[in-house]
């Protein structure tokens, strides 16, 4: 099978075309025909070197999402049978089978779900890291509640178009910031109530004016760096604050004097972890339930790459021009 490859860390340019043999299928796993991939942030970490500590061995095959259609089923595995469109955050990372940056991925069964139905394989590839981290942030961590107000830094990101979707769905009351006309009204079309240019309006003045002073119940920043420190401000007493980029040093006396709760999310850790990633596969299934329902849909980035164009797909993404989220296609 044809397969993108690095051989080392690098910049953008270190994917290379190889034949690589196609997977055999194994218990508890399936073979999926791969026909899309997306890019997330954490691959161009594991791909740069940044994160070492979760790549793949060399040669490795890069990035989790995935989009296709299983083409054999290992022993054990009663969820899916030939045929079925899935899609998952399967791969691409140490311990899993192979990435999704090939003709074909060998996966494990308990990261996948069913497609939805009424969503493309390019559109269904671009939700499952997303949406389970937005999940496990929202509800497994943040406990957000209906009647809540929430505050979600970046509107047209990945992970923050996603969980406004989701929070409005909850029930929440959903503030959402961006830095730009065009963004704030992708956001208020994905369902903000209220959107913020936070290059116009500073922390103090729209805590002032949305909420009288008092803050947000939650405060959900998918930006990280000084960003996080804005959170803690925009945070209400008591209030709960969830990261999902959190590798930095922050002064904590914030939340001290404000009694607030610090959740951070990393979703790889049940994907290293085999016991957890039967949660992922559930969590994917709500998901798709939620799409079917016509409540969640995914915003996609007007450049559409194919596997041939991963170098590109990559630049792009750090560019940080993108909006929402960049989708590869199988042309091979």
């Amino acid at each position: 099978m044809k397969a993108q490859v690095i051989q080392t860390f690098g910049n953008p340019s270190v994917f290379q075309i190889q034949d690589l043999p196609t997977p055999e299928v194994i218990p508890g796993h399936v073979l999926i025909q791969v026909k899309a991939t997306s890019v997330n942030p954490i691959d161009t970490k594991v791909r740069s070197g940044f994160v070492p500590a979760v790549a793949p061995e060399f040669p490795a095959v890069l990035h989790g999402d995935v989009a296709g259609v299983v083409c054999a089923v290992g022993e054990g595995v009663s969820k899916f049978q030939v045929g079925d469109e899935v899609y998952g955050c399967a791969g691409g990372f140490k311990g899993t089978t192979g990435g999704a940056l090939a003709e074909y991925m060998l996966a494990d069964a308990d990261l996948l779900a069913h497609k939805p139905k009424n969503l493309s394989m390019e559109e269904a590839a671009a939700i499952p890291l997303v949406a389970i981290t937005a999940w496990e942030a929202l509800f497994n961590r943040g406990k957000l509640a209906p009647g809540q107000n929430i505050l979600i830094h970046a509107a047209t990101g990945g992970v923050g178009h996603v969980a406004i979707q989701l929070a409005k769905w909850a029930g929440a009351k959903v503030y959402s910031t961006a830095s730009s006309k065009e963004k704030l009204e992708i956001g208020a079309r994905l369902g903000a109530d209220v959107t913020i240019n936070y290059l116009e309006e500073s922390v103090q003045d729209y805590v002032q004016k949305y909420t009288n002073g008092k803050g947000f119940d939650i405060v959900f920043d998918t930006v990280g760096g000084e960003n996080l420190d804005r959170s803690f401000e925009a945070a209400a007493l008591h209030g709960t604050v969830l990261a999902i980029a959190a590798r930095s040093t922050h002064d904590l006396s914030p939340l001290h004097s404000k009694g607030l709760s610090l959740h951070v999310t990393f979703m790889l850790l049940k994907i290293l972890n085999k016991e957890s990633r039967k949660e992922y596969g559930e969590i994917l299934e709500k998901i798709t339930n939620i799409i079917e329902d016509g409540k969640l849909r995914p915003l996609l980035d007007p450049n559409i790459f194919t596997f041939d164009e991963v170098s590109n797909a990559h630049e792009h993404l750090e560019s940080g021009k993108a909006i929402g989220k960049i989708v590869l296609v199988n042309k091979w």
